[in-house]
């Protein structure tokens, strides 16, 4: 029986389109999928965040009744996964402070306070970077100033300046104390960031070397700053600026990779001479060793980063300009007539003038 009315039965009829299958799985599972990626992300970035915090830890020192590290890797790990997965996953920032500050003793109110601002100082570096049209390449002038300074020196401020009124209203810092316990806690979150954040966001574009000698290269450039980095943090003498021309030599020849993988070793050599007091940090006292370390891993980083940055914009404007003239040369073979090429003129002739 034909269960098609007569009126739908005409000679253009076509059979109707088979209905798509039922969407009420698919809606369903779909939320659930979403709010299982989201408590990934969200643990993926709090045990990153625990990590650092557990490695900055073996570099801790006490400044005046406070523990402080030169070097804190947790707000260059919350940087960059804020950048990667957005500002949603904020709570994974807030989960791995909370385990770190676990770790490190009992939890009382104050504690809670610096989670706070241990999570709004990434968050507000981050919304900085934003605004000022920030790219995780990192490969124009402007993205390395804005890391250098919106997310590192201005972003930390937040951490620095609630954990310290923290230990104050904890009664375990008095007020005049208040200003060295906060530059070196403001200095090790921003070390953190300038050194850490670019290391992470090189790591999604390492491909494969274009050929054995850059390989080499590359290799043979890791190798060198490493001892060499090892050498002068730990040496008795002042050599601290010789590492400089290999850290120039990574950012201009591997841009963002080279700067984040140099600047990273010479940290982790620098703090490790400093926390332990050999070297040229044996004969100095624990500020001016402090001051010493974040001048040299802050101005290794800043100087790395923006060469790296230019150098990327550069290649990139001479590769935009390439291209550019390709185009605008087959433009011109697709516009000039058939069969004749572009005029010559005899030399030292000018145009319209006959040779006689």
């Amino acid at each position: 029986m034909n269960d098609v009315p007569p009126s739908e039965t005409t000679a253009d009829h076509h059979p109707p389109e088979p209905s798509p299958p039922p969407a009420g799985p698919l809606l369903g599972d779909t939320p659930s999928r979403l709010l299982a990626a989201y408590v990934l992300r969200l643990v993926v970035l709090a045990l990153l965040y625990y990590g650092g915090g557990r490695l900055g830890l073996l570099w801790k020192v006490a400044v005046e009744n406070a523990v402080v590290t030169p070097f804190w890797p947790p707000t260059g790990i919350a940087v960059a996964g804020l950048l990667w997965f957005g500002l949603r996953v904020w709570p994974g920032v807030a989960l791995g402070a909370l385990l770190v500050l676990t770790n490190m003793g009992p939890l009382s109110w104050t504690s809670l306070g610096s989670v706070a601002g241990s999570t709004l100082a990434p968050v507000l570096a981050c919304l900085l970077l934003h605004r000022a049209g920030f790219r995780e390449q990192v490969d124009r002038l402007r993205d390395g100033v804005s890391l250098v300074f919106l997310a590192a020196f201005l972003g930390m401020l937040v951490s620095a300046t609630v954990g310290t009124l923290m230990v104050v209203a904890g009664g375990n810092l008095t007020l005049h104390e208040f200003w060295p316990v906060w530059s070196a806690w403001w200095a090790g979150d921003a070390v953190g960031v300038l050194v850490v954040t670019p290391l992470l966001l090189s790591l999604p574009r390492l491909g494969r070397p274009r050929s054995v000698l850059q390989a080499v290269e590359a290799l043979g450039l890791g190798a060198a700053t490493t001892v060499l980095a090892i050498v002068v943090t730990r040496a008795p003498m002042d050599l601290l600026f010789l590492i400089f021309p290999l850290l120039v030599w990574a950012a201009l020849r591997f841009q963002l990779a080279g700067c984040a993988v140099s600047t990273t070793i010479l940290a982790v050599a620098a703090t490790g001479a400093a926390t332990a007091r050999v070297g040229v940090f044996a004969r100095e006292d624990l500020i001016t060793g402090m001051i010493t370390l974040q001048a040299l891993n802050g101005s290794a980083a800043l100087t790395t980063l923006l060469l790296a940055a230019v150098t990327a914009e550069k290649r990139n404007t001479h590769r935009r300009i390439a291209a550019a003239c390709e185009d605008l040369a087959e433009m011109v073979e697709v516009l000039a007539p058939q069969g004749r090429g572009p005029r010559s003129f005899p030399a030292g002739g000018r145009t319209g003038q006959r040779q006689g």
